[in-house]
Protein backbone atom coordinates (compact mmCIF):
# COMPACT_ATOMS: atom_id res chain seq x y z
CA UNK A 1 0.00 0.00 0.00
CA UNK A 2 2.87 2.38 0.53
CA UNK A 3 3.99 2.52 -3.21
CA UNK A 4 0.22 3.28 -4.35
CA UNK A 5 -0.19 6.20 -1.53
CA UNK A 6 3.13 7.69 -2.68
CA UNK A 7 2.23 7.48 -5.93
CA UNK A 8 -1.40 9.30 -4.79
CA UNK A 9 0.71 11.92 -2.68
CA UNK A 10 3.02 12.48 -5.93
CA UNK A 11 -0.07 13.54 -8.33
CA UNK A 12 -2.21 15.41 -5.97
CA UNK A 13 0.83 17.69 -5.54
CA UNK A 14 1.80 17.62 -9.10
CA UNK A 15 -1.42 19.03 -9.66
CA UNK A 16 -1.56 21.33 -7.39
CA UNK A 17 2.15 22.76 -8.44
CA UNK A 18 0.12 23.10 -11.56
CA UNK A 19 -3.10 25.14 -10.33
CA UNK A 20 -1.17 26.99 -8.04
CA UNK A 21 1.57 28.34 -11.36
CA UNK A 22 -1.82 28.77 -13.14
CA UNK A 23 -3.16 30.96 -10.67
CA UNK A 24 -0.21 32.95 -10.23
CA UNK A 25 -0.06 33.13 -14.40
CA UNK A 26 -3.41 34.44 -14.76
CA UNK A 27 -3.99 36.44 -11.18
CA UNK A 28 -5.44 39.80 -11.73
CA UNK A 29 -3.29 42.40 -11.14
CA UNK A 30 -2.89 44.62 -7.70
CA UNK A 31 -5.97 46.90 -7.25
CA UNK A 32 -3.32 49.69 -6.34
CA UNK A 33 -1.61 49.44 -10.04
CA UNK A 34 -5.48 49.36 -11.76
CA UNK A 35 -6.50 52.23 -10.05
CA UNK A 36 -3.33 53.89 -11.12
CA UNK A 37 -3.50 52.26 -14.80
CA UNK A 38 -6.77 54.59 -15.16
CA UNK A 39 -4.61 57.76 -14.53
CA UNK A 40 -2.38 56.97 -17.49
CA UNK A 41 0.38 55.49 -15.30
CA UNK A 42 1.29 51.94 -13.09
CA UNK A 43 2.38 51.40 -9.82
CA UNK A 44 6.09 51.97 -9.53
CA UNK A 45 7.97 48.55 -9.14
CA UNK A 46 9.17 49.11 -5.48
CA UNK A 47 5.94 50.43 -4.72
CA UNK A 48 4.37 46.71 -6.14
CA UNK A 49 7.10 44.77 -4.77
CA UNK A 50 5.97 46.33 -1.35
CA UNK A 51 2.45 46.14 -1.71
CA UNK A 52 2.45 42.38 -2.85
CA UNK A 53 5.18 41.59 -0.47
CA UNK A 54 2.44 43.13 2.45
CA UNK A 55 -0.26 41.11 1.26
CA UNK A 56 2.44 37.91 1.20
CA UNK A 57 2.69 38.63 5.00
CA UNK A 58 -0.74 38.71 5.43
CA UNK A 59 -1.35 35.24 3.03
CA UNK A 60 1.95 33.39 4.52
CA UNK A 61 2.49 34.98 7.80
CA UNK A 62 4.42 31.77 8.99
CA UNK A 63 6.49 31.45 5.69
CA UNK A 64 7.23 35.29 6.15
CA UNK A 65 8.55 34.44 9.98
CA UNK A 66 10.79 31.69 9.54
CA UNK A 67 12.54 33.49 6.32
CA UNK A 68 12.43 36.76 8.23
CA UNK A 69 14.47 34.57 11.45
CA UNK A 70 16.69 32.94 8.29
CA UNK A 71 17.43 36.05 7.43
CA UNK A 72 16.80 34.95 3.64
CA UNK A 73 13.68 37.40 3.03
CA UNK A 74 15.14 40.56 1.98
CA UNK A 75 17.42 38.66 -0.22
CA UNK A 76 15.26 36.52 -1.91
CA UNK A 77 13.04 39.86 -2.50
CA UNK A 78 15.59 41.23 -3.76
CA UNK A 79 16.60 39.04 -6.23
CA UNK A 80 13.06 38.39 -7.16
CA UNK A 81 12.83 42.23 -8.13
CA UNK A 82 15.87 41.51 -10.18
CA UNK A 83 15.26 38.73 -12.07
CA UNK A 84 11.57 40.70 -12.86
CA UNK A 85 9.77 37.70 -11.37
CA UNK A 86 6.53 38.61 -10.24
CA UNK A 87 6.50 36.42 -6.75
CA UNK A 88 6.73 37.36 -3.35
CA UNK A 89 9.46 35.74 -1.25
CA UNK A 90 6.87 33.56 0.66
CA UNK A 91 5.47 32.31 -2.95
CA UNK A 92 9.15 31.47 -4.18
CA UNK A 93 10.13 29.75 -1.18
CA UNK A 94 7.11 27.76 -1.17
CA UNK A 95 7.74 26.70 -4.57
CA UNK A 96 11.23 25.48 -3.84
CA UNK A 97 9.88 23.69 -0.91
CA UNK A 98 6.83 21.74 -3.08
CA UNK A 99 9.33 20.90 -6.00
CA UNK A 100 12.02 19.60 -3.33
CA UNK A 101 8.78 17.77 -1.79
CA UNK A 102 8.15 16.59 -5.64
CA UNK A 103 11.29 15.19 -6.03
CA UNK A 104 11.49 13.32 -2.62
CA UNK A 105 7.96 11.48 -3.06
CA UNK A 106 9.76 10.61 -6.59
CA UNK A 107 12.75 9.37 -5.31
CA UNK A 108 10.91 7.24 -2.05
CA UNK A 109 8.27 6.15 -4.87
CA UNK A 110 11.11 4.70 -7.39
CA UNK A 111 14.11 3.65 -5.05
CA UNK A 112 13.92 4.32 -1.36
CA UNK A 113 15.14 7.01 1.09
CA UNK A 114 18.89 7.67 -0.24
CA UNK A 115 17.34 8.62 -3.93
CA UNK A 116 14.49 10.56 -2.50
CA UNK A 117 16.99 13.11 -0.77
CA UNK A 118 19.58 13.19 -3.65
CA UNK A 119 16.03 14.21 -5.62
CA UNK A 120 15.14 16.57 -2.66
CA UNK A 121 18.21 18.55 -3.26
CA UNK A 122 18.41 18.44 -6.94
CA UNK A 123 14.31 19.45 -7.26
CA UNK A 124 14.85 22.44 -4.85
CA UNK A 125 17.53 24.09 -6.59
CA UNK A 126 16.23 24.01 -10.02
CA UNK A 127 13.88 27.00 -9.00
CA UNK A 128 16.68 28.83 -7.85
CA UNK A 129 18.87 28.33 -10.46
CA UNK A 130 16.28 29.43 -12.87
CA UNK A 131 16.22 32.55 -10.93
CA UNK A 132 19.94 32.96 -10.83
CA UNK A 133 19.83 32.74 -14.91
CA UNK A 134 17.11 34.96 -15.37
CA UNK A 135 18.88 37.33 -13.10
CA UNK A 136 22.43 37.05 -14.88
CA UNK A 137 20.54 37.37 -18.57
CA UNK A 138 18.70 40.18 -17.31
CA UNK A 139 21.92 42.18 -15.81
CA UNK A 140 23.72 40.86 -19.10
CA UNK A 141 21.07 42.74 -21.20
CA UNK A 142 20.68 45.65 -18.91
CA UNK A 143 24.71 46.74 -19.52
CA UNK A 144 25.04 45.95 -22.82
CA UNK A 145 22.11 48.19 -23.39
CA UNK A 146 23.69 50.76 -21.37
CA UNK A 147 26.36 52.40 -23.83
CA UNK A 148 24.06 53.02 -26.16
CA UNK A 149 21.77 54.35 -23.57
CA UNK A 150 23.80 56.52 -22.17
CA UNK A 151 24.88 57.77 -26.09
CA UNK A 152 21.21 58.56 -26.42
CA UNK A 153 21.00 59.96 -23.36
CA UNK A 154 23.60 62.83 -23.35
CA UNK A 155 22.54 63.54 -27.30
CA UNK A 156 19.15 64.52 -25.73
CA UNK A 157 20.76 66.34 -22.66
CA UNK A 158 22.75 68.49 -25.58
CA UNK A 159 19.53 69.46 -27.61
CA UNK A 160 18.30 71.41 -24.57
CA UNK A 161 16.11 68.24 -23.08
CA UNK A 162 15.77 68.02 -19.05
CA UNK A 163 16.74 64.56 -17.17
CA UNK A 164 13.82 63.58 -16.90
CA UNK A 165 12.12 64.70 -20.28
CA UNK A 166 15.16 62.81 -21.85
CA UNK A 167 14.76 59.92 -19.62
CA UNK A 168 10.93 59.37 -20.69
CA UNK A 169 12.33 60.14 -24.65
CA UNK A 170 14.35 57.02 -24.17
CA UNK A 171 11.46 54.55 -22.92
CA UNK A 172 10.24 54.95 -26.55
CA UNK A 173 13.62 54.24 -28.59
CA UNK A 174 15.49 51.77 -26.33
CA UNK A 175 14.13 48.16 -26.09
CA UNK A 176 13.30 46.03 -23.09
CA UNK A 177 14.96 45.73 -20.15
CA UNK A 178 16.39 49.09 -20.36
CA UNK A 179 12.98 50.70 -21.84
CA UNK A 180 11.25 48.83 -18.76
CA UNK A 181 13.40 50.26 -15.66
CA UNK A 182 13.37 53.59 -17.39
CA UNK A 183 9.95 53.51 -17.62
CA UNK A 184 9.16 52.74 -14.17
CA UNK A 185 11.58 55.19 -12.46
CA UNK A 186 9.76 58.16 -14.85
CA UNK A 187 6.64 56.60 -13.49
CA UNK A 188 7.80 56.82 -10.27
CA UNK A 189 8.81 60.52 -11.00
CA UNK A 190 5.36 61.47 -12.38
CA UNK A 191 3.69 59.87 -9.20
CA UNK A 192 6.02 62.45 -7.21
CA UNK A 193 8.81 61.06 -6.41
CA UNK A 194 12.21 62.83 -6.52
CA UNK A 195 13.96 61.75 -9.54
CA UNK A 196 17.23 60.95 -7.19
CA UNK A 197 15.72 58.45 -5.41
CA UNK A 198 13.98 56.58 -8.72
CA UNK A 199 17.25 56.46 -10.22
CA UNK A 200 18.67 54.69 -6.79
CA UNK A 201 15.85 52.80 -6.11
CA UNK A 202 16.42 51.78 -10.67
CA UNK A 203 20.19 50.88 -9.40
CA UNK A 204 18.57 48.46 -6.73
CA UNK A 205 16.66 46.56 -9.22
CA UNK A 206 18.85 46.59 -11.84
CA UNK A 207 22.39 45.39 -9.42
CA UNK A 208 25.26 46.25 -12.09
CA UNK A 209 28.13 48.08 -10.80
CA UNK A 210 27.76 50.11 -14.12
CA UNK A 211 24.39 51.51 -13.25
CA UNK A 212 25.84 51.95 -10.07
CA UNK A 213 28.24 54.18 -11.71
CA UNK A 214 25.82 56.16 -13.34
CA UNK A 215 23.59 56.84 -11.33
CA UNK A 216 25.77 58.21 -8.96
CA UNK A 217 27.06 60.46 -11.34
CA UNK A 218 24.09 61.53 -12.30
CA UNK A 219 22.98 62.06 -8.38
CA UNK A 220 26.12 63.95 -7.85
CA UNK A 221 25.42 66.58 -11.24
CA UNK A 222 21.70 66.78 -9.59
CA UNK A 223 22.53 67.96 -6.34
CA UNK A 224 26.07 69.68 -7.26
CA UNK A 225 25.77 71.23 -10.60
CA UNK A 226 27.71 70.84 -13.87
CA UNK A 227 28.22 69.44 -17.39
CA UNK A 228 26.06 66.36 -16.86
CA UNK A 229 26.47 65.82 -20.46
CA UNK A 230 29.89 65.61 -20.61
CA UNK A 231 30.36 63.59 -17.34
CA UNK A 232 28.13 60.42 -19.16
CA UNK A 233 29.72 60.69 -22.24
CA UNK A 234 32.93 59.93 -20.18
CA UNK A 235 31.48 57.24 -18.18
CA UNK A 236 29.58 55.70 -21.90
CA UNK A 237 33.20 55.63 -23.35
CA UNK A 238 34.42 53.86 -19.68
CA UNK A 239 31.27 51.14 -19.88
CA UNK A 240 32.17 50.09 -23.64
CA UNK A 241 35.96 49.60 -22.74
CA UNK A 242 34.79 47.54 -19.46
CA UNK A 243 32.29 45.41 -21.67
CA UNK A 244 35.33 44.67 -24.68
CA UNK A 245 37.57 43.68 -22.01
CA UNK A 246 34.84 41.68 -20.43
CA UNK A 247 33.86 39.89 -23.98
CA UNK A 248 37.76 39.52 -24.43
CA UNK A 249 38.17 37.57 -20.91
CA UNK A 250 35.19 35.58 -21.20
CA UNK A 251 36.50 34.30 -24.45
CA UNK A 252 39.76 33.39 -22.94
CA UNK A 253 38.75 31.52 -19.98
CA UNK A 254 35.91 29.63 -22.27
CA UNK A 255 38.15 26.47 -22.29
CA UNK A 256 38.75 26.73 -18.40
CA UNK A 257 34.90 27.32 -17.94
CA UNK A 258 33.91 24.24 -19.96
CA UNK A 259 36.15 22.01 -17.75
CA UNK A 260 34.66 22.82 -14.78
CA UNK A 261 31.29 22.11 -15.55
CA UNK A 262 32.35 19.17 -17.39
CA UNK A 263 34.49 17.62 -14.57
CA UNK A 264 30.99 19.10 -12.29
CA UNK A 265 28.44 16.90 -13.96
CA UNK A 266 30.21 13.88 -15.88
CA UNK A 267 30.71 12.14 -12.29
CA UNK A 268 26.69 12.20 -11.96
CA UNK A 269 26.04 11.25 -15.39
CA UNK A 270 28.35 8.13 -14.78
CA UNK A 271 26.89 7.39 -11.36
CA UNK A 272 23.25 7.57 -13.04
CA UNK A 273 24.57 5.71 -16.02
CA UNK A 274 25.44 2.97 -13.53
CA UNK A 275 22.49 3.06 -11.87
CA UNK A 276 20.37 2.82 -15.07
CA UNK A 277 22.26 -0.94 -15.65
CA UNK A 278 23.27 -2.01 -12.48
CA UNK A 279 21.01 -0.84 -9.67
CA UNK A 280 22.25 -3.16 -6.88
CA UNK A 281 25.99 -1.93 -7.69
CA UNK A 282 25.17 1.47 -7.06
CA UNK A 283 23.09 0.73 -3.83
CA UNK A 284 25.65 -0.18 -1.87
CA UNK A 285 27.38 3.23 -1.51
CA UNK A 286 23.91 3.85 0.10
CA UNK A 287 24.26 1.80 3.08
CA UNK A 288 24.76 3.07 6.49
CA UNK A 289 28.88 3.10 6.69
CA UNK A 290 29.22 3.63 3.29
CA UNK A 291 26.96 6.53 2.73
CA UNK A 292 29.73 9.11 3.68
CA UNK A 293 31.97 8.27 0.60
CA UNK A 294 28.88 9.68 -1.54
CA UNK A 295 28.66 12.49 0.58
CA UNK A 296 32.05 13.43 0.74
CA UNK A 297 32.59 13.09 -3.03
CA UNK A 298 29.78 15.61 -3.53
CA UNK A 299 30.95 17.96 -1.19
CA UNK A 300 34.54 17.80 -2.90
CA UNK A 301 32.38 18.26 -6.48
CA UNK A 302 30.95 20.82 -5.29
CA UNK A 303 34.27 22.73 -3.61
CA UNK A 304 35.78 22.29 -6.94
CA UNK A 305 33.47 23.20 -9.34
CA UNK A 306 33.44 26.90 -7.13
CA UNK A 307 37.57 27.30 -6.95
CA UNK A 308 37.27 27.02 -10.79
CA UNK A 309 34.55 29.30 -10.96
CA UNK A 310 36.88 31.41 -8.99
CA UNK A 311 39.52 31.39 -10.67
CA UNK A 312 37.60 32.55 -13.90
CA UNK A 313 35.62 35.21 -12.28
CA UNK A 314 37.86 37.86 -13.31
CA UNK A 315 37.31 41.60 -12.05
CA UNK A 316 37.67 44.51 -14.35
Amino acid sequence: MTAPLLFGALVALSVLVGFVGLWRTLASRDPLEARLQEYGAQAEAAEGARTREGGSRRAWPGVNRLLAGLGLGPRLATALSQADVAWTAAEFALVVLAAALLGYLAGTWRSGLPLGVVLALLFGCLPLLYLNIRRRRRRNALTAQLPDVLSLLVGALRTGYGLSQAMEMLVEQVPPPTSTELARATRAVRLGQPIHQALIEMAGRVGTDDFDLVVTAMNVQYEMGGNLAETLGTISETVRDRIRIKRQIRTLTAQQRFTGYFLAVWPLLVGLVIYLLNPEYIKQLFVPGWLLLPVLALVMQVIGFLVILRIVDIEV
